[in-house]
């Protein structure tokens, strides 16, 4: 996965990576490029744009984490997932409820959470039982416990192209596509975190994949596939499409993407800035789109539901606390 010929190069090459930028420029093209993807298909909740959009644009963020994945002292990685990742999800989830008790009334409507103190256990619970503009909130806790599970199975096994990963991953495919089956129950997103130890693996293993030209075409097909023919993805609830084919065409659309990110980084700056703002964009946008879509035309709620939450990451950034609390 690289931009010079067939050569294959490690993932912790240096700027040669992409020719007058720097390798964190093009992943963070590539996350501007999934939030996008994320944003757009909560504005139009349904027709072949959201469903394209459903295809592959949560398997990308997981694939991209995967990518960037080294072994590391399992206690301590996960301590700090846990303080890096939660604080600011709690942060937001709170700013949001106190938000929503604000705004609802004013609009003549109820908060979501109005019974107290018996709505604490689903705020607690997350997952499945956030909705609105609290919707998106499973994906941080499923990304942190994959993560977590993850780097404790390549602490163990650190080639991600070795036999124990090529009997483990089946595996996990099949739970995912089971546990989802049976139920649509997800406290914190956990219900993912399968799939999203599948999509960790693939990211951790491209990185030893060199590039072929004969790829762009299997690619191509069953990306092309994915995005317009099968059935689109909901890892929150886990429904994972067509089994297997689904999530192929899922992970064929985001190598395309990884390897479209590297070609366009060099002129991609405003897509790289969006990227640098995805968590942000990823936790509030919802509820820019939940507040202001009765009031908004689709193109107005796409370009809002990006500015107001890109101008919040600026001025978290330069707050020193709420850089602490937020980021």
């Amino acid at each position: 996965m690289n931009n010079r010929g067939d050569s294959a190069r490690p993932i912790s090459a240096p700027s040669q990576w992409v020719p007058g930028g720097g390798r964190l420029e093009w992943i963070d093209v590539a996350r501007g490029i999934g939030i996008l993807a994320v944003v757009i298909g909560h504005v139009w909740t349904r027709g072949p744009l959201r469903d394209a959009m459903y295809s592959f644009h949560m398997p990308l963020f997981f694939l991209l984490s995967g990518l960037l994945t080294r072994p590391q002292p399992v206690a301590a990685f996960a301590l700090r997932q846990l303080t890096t990742q939660m604080r600011p999800y709690a942060a937001f989830l709170l700013l949001l409820i106190v938000a929503d008790q604000i705004i609802e009334p004013m609009k003549g409507g109820r908060p979501i959470f109005d019974d107290w103190p018996a709505d604490l256990l689903p705020i607690l619970l997350g997952g499945g039982w956030l909705r609105g503009p609290y919707t998106i909130f499973w994906f941080v806790p499923c990304l942190m416990a994959g993560r977590v599970l993850f780097n404790m199975a390549l602490s163990r096994w650190p080639d991600p192209v070795g036999w124990q990963w090529a009997v483990a991953m089946p595996l996990c495919l099949l739970i995912a596509h089971v546990a989802g089956a049976l139920t649509d129950i997800s406290p914190l997103g956990l219900l993912a975190v399968p799939m999203a130890l599948f999509l960790l693996w693939i990211g951790a293993a491209w990185q030893r994949v060199a590039w072929r030209r004969w790829m762009w075409g299997p690619l191509t097909l069953l990306s092309g596939a994915g995005l317009t023919l099968m059935p689109p993805l909901n890892m929150k609830a886990g429904d994972y499409g067509w089994p297997l084919l689904s999530i192929a065409a899922a992970v064929a659309t985001c190598l395309l993407l990884l390897r479209l990110s590297v070609r366009v980084a060099p002129f991609g700056g405003w897509l790289s800035a969006i990227g640098r703002a995805s968590l942000v964009i990823m936790y509030l946008h919802v509820a820019v789109i939940h507040y202001l879509s009765p009031y908004s035309a689709k193109l107005w709620l796409l370009m809002a539901a990006l500015l107001l939450p890109i101008g919040a990451y600026y001025l978290i950034r330069s707050i020193p606390v709420a850089r602490r609390i937020f980021l």
